[in-house]
């Protein structure tokens, strides 16, 4: 599962691939609970923005804020029919996470060393994601998050090496750029075809320790 990664910080990258600007005010790491640029799409009107959202989602349904800290993650294969995400799903509220890499524990030495994934190209690239609105029943904030969606690994050459061992190994859905529109527009149908890491570019992998 992913839990920490760097949102994009180039500007003309979200220019060129969807004539967006980049929001204001967020880290150069995100962790659950902390806010990322994403991108969405109406379905009504097919208008591609890109805003803030909360890392860690929050159904509508929900009482307060203390959910998201364990709904940053969404298994794909079951986000259909989790309470937490099914609203999301099937609403097809799809977007996408803008990053330019994200960090996993590899346990190789025996402990857990981090790691930085990024795309073998060097490009920012979009996470799939899940996003949703909640409103604070308390103060009345308006509240959008979101939840990375994930895969399997046990077989991919980069991500199966993350995590400790006998644990099962997964990815975040990285869509395949030719592929962004479309996964914005999907139908349920397929979102789920494309829940799969065999579309997503070459990634490569190097330890990186904190300064």
């Amino acid at each position: 599962m992913c839990t920490n990664f760097t949102p994009i910080q180039k500007p003309e990258w979200a220019q060129v691939h969807w004539g967006v600007d980049l929001p204001a005010g967020y880290p150069e790491e995100s962790y659950p609970g902390f806010a990322a640029p994403i991108v969405v799409k109406s379905h009504q009107t097919g208008r591609v923005a890109c805003g803030l959202a909360r890392f860690g989602l929050i159904p509508p349904w929900a009482q307060d804020d203390k959910i998201a800290r364990h709904t940053y993650n969404a298994r794909s294969e079951t986000a259909a029919q989790k309470p937490s995400f099914r609203h999301a799903w099937r609403q097809r509220q799809y977007g996408l996470v803008l990053c330019e890499n994200f960090y996993e524990p590899c346990y190789a030495s025996g402990k857990a060393e981090r790691w930085k994934i990024s795309l073998r190209s060097g490009a920012p690239f979009g996470i799939a994601c899940l996003w949703d609105r909640w409103t604070d029943p308390v103060s009345g904030e308006r509240v959008v998050s979101f939840s990375m969606l994930t895969v399997n690994a046990d077989e991919h050459l980069v991500m199966r090496q993350f995590h400790k061992a006998g644990d099962e190994k997964r990815t975040p859905v990285i869509i395949a750029p030719e592929l962004h529109d479309a996964w914005l527009s999907a139908q349920t149908e397929q979102a789920t075809q494309w829940m799969t890491w065999a579309h997503m570019p070459d990634l490569q992998a190097a330890p990186a320790p904190r300064a």
